[in-house]
């Protein structure tokens, strides 16, 4: 896909450049304004959108990036298709259609206009109204060909798939696997080590559905899927997950879930060689453990390096099979990183993953690595690793939720 065909006037491209300051001012206002009008105008919407993320500002503030970063180089969008293609893995995993955009698009107008007032002038406003339709074009046509390569995979399928929870498995106090199998007894297609699936939880107690993504846990090429999740407690001021808790309370083995077919750009790069840097916290294992099990079968001569950070052994999940891989194949090293450990845990440091401790483990930077946890951990890795001086390419990360920077 190119955006050479999709051009602006002059006239235009020079209005839009000239809001990228108000956009950096008042990006965040504007998006909150934009969901929350949204919404109301369209309360089916809320099918489709995580209200979590909504209710935490992850989701305005990851929007008011994107259109930020859209406005900045609107007069060469071929900077931007990285994280279009990124945002439309995502998309295409939730199912949003070309219908959905023209919505976006008209509230996102009156978001802009609520919130600058009488800076956004008439001019401002029509020169939006046309970027909106360029920028929307390159969405499209970037997802249109994703629906497309999904579909004619073998197994394949566009929307959503029932699924039978065929096996429950409890691996920690606070994580269940679901291995999931299609009702229909299709086949069903592989995916890369990394990569996600979408579930839609349809909870009586619930007025709307609830769409989430989860990272299939095991290496491609089996007959079932299977994910591994984090039961949210409730914490402070936040609820606990509704989601989670309704997966691990709720679903039993023989209940069904609709689910999208596998996507996402973050996945194990299997051409590179050189040592693999696997490092994860929490429930952050489960795309490392696809990558793990993948890279052991497929390049057995690879020098793998995994290390994993938990509060303690109650909650570390999947602890013995990553033991077994370690024994198993020499070319693996395995470290257990625990803050909190209980009586009778074994671990490899108590604390967390610093600079220290990787430059102890981890004998060269030139290195592919791959991270994943929660939001504060992998700033701190990303931070780590910088200051070893792992180069910017080499650094390969998943964000639960909408996309973030991990260098701010």
């Amino acid at each position: 896909m190119t955006t050479e065909t999709l051009s602006l006037d002059p006239k235009t491209i020079e209005t839009i450049k000239a809001t990228v300051p108000a956009l950096q001012e008042h990006g965040t206002t504007i998006t909150k304004v934009f969901y929350k009008t949204m919404f109301k105008n369209y309360p089916e919407l809320k099918n489709i959108f995580n209200q979590t993320n909504q209710r935490k500002g992850d989701q305005p503030k990851a929007l008011a990036n994107a259109v930020l970063a859209a406005a900045m180089h609107i007069d060469n969008l071929e900077v931007i298709l990285p994280a279009v293609k990124q945002i439309g893995e995502k998309h295409r995993s939730l199912n949003i259609k070309p219908e959905h955009y023209p919505i976006v698009g008209e509230n996102l107008l009156i978001a802009i206009k609520e919130v600058l007032g009488d800076a956004a002038t008439e001019e401002i406003m029509n020169a939006w109204e046309k970027a909106y339709g360029v920028i929307a074009d390159v969405f499209i046509s970037v997802e249109r060909e994703m629906y497309q390569e999904v579909a004619n995979k073998p197994g394949g399928w566009v929307g959503y798939r029932d699924f039978e929870v065929v096996k429950k498995v409890k691996e920690s106090d606070v994580i269940t696997s679901f291995y999931l199998k299609p009702v229909d007894g299709g086949n069903i297609p592989t995916y890369q080590p990394g990569q996600y699936i979408t579930i839609k939880a349809e909870i009586e107690s619930e007025r709307y559905n609830h769409l989430r993504q989860y990272s299939l846990s095991h290496a491609p090429g089996k007959d079932y899927y299977r994910i591994s999740v984090k039961r949210e407690d409730p914490i402070g001021d936040n609820p606990a997950g509704v989601v989670s808790t309704f997966l691990h309370q709720q679903i039993k083995e023989g209940s069904i879930i609709p689910v999208s077919a596998p996507g996402g750009d973050f996945f194990l790069d299997l051409e590179d060689s050189r040592p693999l840097v696997l490092i994860s916290g929490g429930v952050g294992l489960t795309p490392m453990m696809s990558m793990l099990e993948t890279v052991i079968k497929e390049q057995p001569e690879r020098k793998v390096f995994y290390l994993h950070a938990a509060r303690n052994g109650n909650v570390h999940a999947m602890k013995a099979r990553v033991e077994d891989i370690t024994r198993e194949y020499k070319q693996v090293n395995s470290y257990t990183i625990y803050d909190s450990p209980t009586e009778g845990d074994t671990f490899d440091k108590k604390g967390y993953v610093d600079v220290e401790f990787l430059s102890e483990v981890i004998p060269t930077t030139d290195a592919s690595f791959y991270f994943c946890g929660p939001k504060g951990f992998m700033r701190a890795i990303y931070q780590n690793l910088s200051r070893l001086g792992v180069n910017e390419e080499d650094i390969h990360y998943e964000v639960f939720g909408p996309s973030d920077d991990m260098s701010k």
